[in-house]
């Protein structure tokens, strides 16, 4: 059974392991609001391809530097309008730009392992606390003793806690503090939608660590799913201990199959 679920997420576009962009690059989300905001109407990944290489339009110094971002860009968020997560993501994008970094933060934590596993630093620590990269440092190595020399840990953990801040789950420049980050309806609904692709259903869905990173409250969430079912992004029904969603929309047909 969890064989099924893992080769049907990785259908979706969940990644399980592989070099993690952290090693060298944070979540980027600067990077691609201006990618998406200048090729808004791209059909396949080479469109982004393009846009980032030839056209230049992140503002790179060389083509290596293109090639690089371009590469961790499509490791992060797939870029290909045919990955489902990827189509999500994009589908909600533009509703509300105060979503974005929230939106960015959740999907590239389905992508990157690393970023994944950091969560459970975030989710475990309390308001006002800081948070230093060598705590991130710390959690690489212990988890995977010897596969990674210390200045790859390290250069992780610096990266990692520049993605947590972008994301607002940190604040601060030098010293970075545990602060509440903002959720919003649309990052609402790609959090629940993240849980339902894995399998998750009903209430529980409000339970699942992509829940947890949207740092608010339960009946908060339910508020906003039920705005998210407003604007058509899911369904949603809550009466008393029942709770019923799905997501229509974001899980509709292309010409194309979806992986």
């Amino acid at each position: 059974m969890l064989t099924r679920v893992i080769d049907e997420t990785t259908q979706f576009g969940f990644v399980t392991e592989g070099v993690s962009p952290h090693n060298s690059r944070t979540i980027m989300v600067a990077d691609l609001r201006s990618l998406l905001a200048g090729v808004p109407n791209a059909e396949t990944i080479e469109d982004y391809r393009q846009a980032i290489v030839q056209d230049n339009i992140l503002l790179k110094p060389t083509v290596s530097s293109r090639l690089k971002v371009f590469r961790h860009l499509r490791e992060l968020y797939a870029l290909k309008p045919t990955t489902l997560i990827f189509r999500g993501l994009r589908d909600l994008w533009e509703d509300d730009a105060q979503a974005q970094p929230m939106l960015a933060l959740l999907c590239a934590s389905v992508r990157d392992h690393i970023l994944k596993l950091s969560n459970s630093i975030i989710l475990t620590t309390s308001e006002g606390t800081i948070v230093t990269p060598e705590i991130f440092s710390s959690l690489i190595n212990e988890t995977f003793p010897a596969r990674y020399s210390n200045r790859s840990a390290e250069s992780m953990g610096r990266n990692l806690a520049s993605s947590w801040q972008q994301s607002g789950h940190l604040k601060g420049k030098l010293t970075k503090v545990r602060v509440r980050a903002e959720s919003h309806s649309t990052s609402v609904a790609y959090a629940l939608w993240l849980g339902w692709l894995e399998g998750v259903r009903g209430e529980n869905l409000f339970e699942t660590a992509w829940a947890q990173l949207l740092d608010t409250p339960k009946h908060i969430l339910h508020e906003k799913a039920q705005l998210a079912s407003q604007k058509g992004w899911m369904e949603y029904r809550h009466a008393g201990n029942v709770t019923e969603i799905t997501f229509r929309h974001l899980m509709r047909k292309v010409e194309e199959n979806v992986e």
